[in-house]
């Protein structure tokens, strides 16, 4: 299982009402559009589920007290957690509903990213597992059992009717590092290439991971947090060089090196690969 907690996600305890048992777990898709994005880049997961709190959270027509899911599933197999265990869930339409069974949230939606992976499907298997270790019963229904919409959608609808068997080669083995990894040395060869790049310039998914880091510190334009490790880019990593201490042209060159990378993960939660 590849837990992303609620304290990985700088949330704090869940002050949705305590529920310590229920009939089973229904599954639930965002039922809008999902950008196909989310396939690429375990980074817009989990931006993605931050939104889904901050919306509900603004709901002020439903007064939610935290993210209506217990738990949901992004494409890459993490399970993300929402209220978590022993809460109420907010999600099933009222709040019979609600009391009756826990909620766990596939990220795909109507539109764009529609159809879920084996991954997530595995991870929504996790959740259901987990839950049912903490109270919950063996039902396995979706949202639309017991309340009119079109939740949790054709694909997922189907393989909750199937009795959501987990895909091969999916795992319930515990990891303990779920944060977004990034590998110096493909770093570096990006670094070196990307600049002079023509018509494909994104040569390492993570560079978005350091480009996103940058951003938060000041030193890089939104803008240009695009994946590619442009001219921009370099000129970004050097300012955050200068800003580790190394000041000479041939140390602050705009190449990552370990002992700056390393220091800017530890500021922005990813893991720094050799």
């Amino acid at each position: 299982m590849k837990l992303v907690t609620r304290a990985d996600l700088g949330w704090p305890a869940s002050a949705a009402p305590t529920q310590t048992s229920t009939k089973g777990v229904k599954v639930h898709y965002e039922g809008t559009t999902v950008s196909t994005k989310l396939l690429t880049d375990h980074t817009e997961c989990i931006a993605q589920w931050k939104a889904i709190r901050e919306a509900h959270l603004a709901n002020t027509k439903e007064n939610y007290s935290d993210i209506a899911y217990n738990y949901g599933a992004c494409p890459h197999g993490y399970l993300l957690e929402g209220r978590g265990l022993g809460k109420r869930t907010g999600a099933n339409g009222d709040q019979p509903l609600n009391k009756a069974h826990y909620a766990v949230c596939g990220l795909v939606g109507n539109k764009g990213l529609t159809e879920p992976t084996d991954a997530m499907l595995g991870a929504i298997r996790d959740g259901i597992e987990l839950l049912r270790q903490h109270g919950a019963g063996d039902e396995i229904k979706g949202h639309k059992d017991g309340y009119a919409t079109s939740c949790p959608g054709p694909a997922l609808y189907t393989w909750v009717q199937a009795g959501a068997p987990r895909p091969a080669g999916t795992t319930t083995q515990p990891v303990t590092d779920t944060k977004p990894i990034v590998d110096l040395s493909k770093l570096i060869a990006a670094a070196k290439h990307d600049p002079a790049a023509k018509g494909q310039p994104v040569t390492y998914s993570g560079t978005k991971t350091v480009e996103k880091a940058l951003v938060k510190e000041g030193l890089l334009d939104e803008a240009y947090a695009d994946g590619s490790y442009g001219t921009r880019t370099v000129v970004a990593y050097q300012k955050w060089q200068r800003r580790c201490g190394f000041t000479s042209p041939t140390a602050a060159d705009g190449i990552p090196g370990k002992t700056t990378l390393t220091r800017l993960a530890k500021r922005h939660g990813f893991t720094v690969k050799d």
